[in-house]
């Protein structure tokens, strides 16, 4: 098994001094701000360049030791945030509420920042996805909207339904779509935490069993307080249950013509499992690694011993699926 290029003297906690933190401007003056992280060691074989996307109420400040781990590997990593979260504004009435009227607008914001991004430069292109991340990024290659076409994509526990499992997708879409016509969309869908129900000193055990590294997160968010974020809208509920019944309609997923890798667990008490299995049931060229309940959610800042499995698997498929 691969280890992490990091190692223990990595700082999960600064950006380096080389990295380069910019603001991208959408068509609508809507700033966004994304990292380019520092360029691969000149003895390192070059690989290409990766674009990293997080999740919901998510920063890309959590995945700078994933990062540096493929920096040393080789590649010429970014990341950006969606915009109305990380440091890229707010969409809601409040700072705390994370809003959007339509995905839609998030796949055209990928588009034009990939477009941006992608211009100029050598070698493959890999897009990354976590979480909501993850359902964004496999929406805009469904759509093929995404130019030039990357040429793998890895999505990491991606959002592609929600819980309750046990309710059908049309059920909550109709609830979701009734709650945005009975208030404002953008009031809180929940009170705290990641999902309903959830207390918020509980909210670590949904998503990793290393507390150091859930600590991080905090730590960020003490440091840039512009990066806190809590519960989605209402408006993000029904954004999401329509971005999601796109997602699965017939013959979406079969058209996707390019190499997919999914690493996952089936414990995920945070985004849908079996939404995660019907994909990879359905997509004609992926590849997969899933845990069981020694995985929770963010499974790249997860304990060690699953880290490492899982960053190994993506290594090994990007490796053996982008050499030319």
């Amino acid at each position: 098994m691969t280890k992490p290029a990091t190692g223990q003297g990595f700082d999960r906690r600064a950006i380096p001094a080389a990295a380069s933190e910019s603001v991208w401007h959408a068509k609508d003056g809507h700033e966004i701000r994304y990292i380019d992280w520092p360029a691969p060691p000149a003895n390192v074989p070059y690989r290409g360049s990766m674009l990293f996307m997080a999740g919901r109420g998510d920063a890309y400040e959590k995945y700078i030791e994933s990062f540096e781990h493929w920096r040393l590997r080789g590649w010429q990593v970014s990341a950006a945030d969606w915009r109305g979260q990380g440091g890229s504004g707010r969409l809601g009435l409040d700072d705390s509420t994370g809003h959007i009227d339509d995905f839609a607008l998030w796949i055209t914001d990928l588009a034009d920042f990939w477009r941006k991004w992608a211009e100029g430069r050598e070698g493959p292109l890999a897009l990354m996805g976590h979480s909501m991340g993850g359902h964004l990024t496999l929406r805009a290659v469904m759509e093929k909207v995404l130019t030039p076409v990357p040429d793998a994509l890895v999505l990491s526990a991606p959002m592609l339904d929600v819980f309750p499992e046990a309710v059908p997708l049309p059920i909550k879409l109709g609830l979701a779509r009734l709650m945005t016509k009975l208030g404002d969309p953008r009031r809180p869908a929940w009170k705290m935490s990641e999902r309903p129900g959830v207390k918020a000193g509980l909210r670590g055990d949904l998503l990793t069993h290393d507390k150091a590294r859930y600590q991080d997160e905090i730590w960020w968010r003490k440091h840039r307080p512009e990066l806190r974020l809590g519960p989605g809208s209402w408006g993000w509920v029904k954004g999401a249950m329509e971005s999601s019944a796109t997602l699965f309609r017939r013959g979406a997923m079969e058209g996707v013509d390019m190499p997919v890798y999914i690493v996952a667990t089936n414990a995920d008490r945070l985004v849908s499992p079996s939404a995660i299995r019907s994909a990879i049931a359905r997509l004609p060229r992926v590849e997969s690694l899933l845990f069981g309940k020694e995985a929770r959610h963010e499974i790249l800042r997860e304990e060690d011993s699953i880290r490492n499995r899982a960053l190994a698997g993506i290594d090994e498929f990007l490796e053996r699926t982008l050499t030319r």
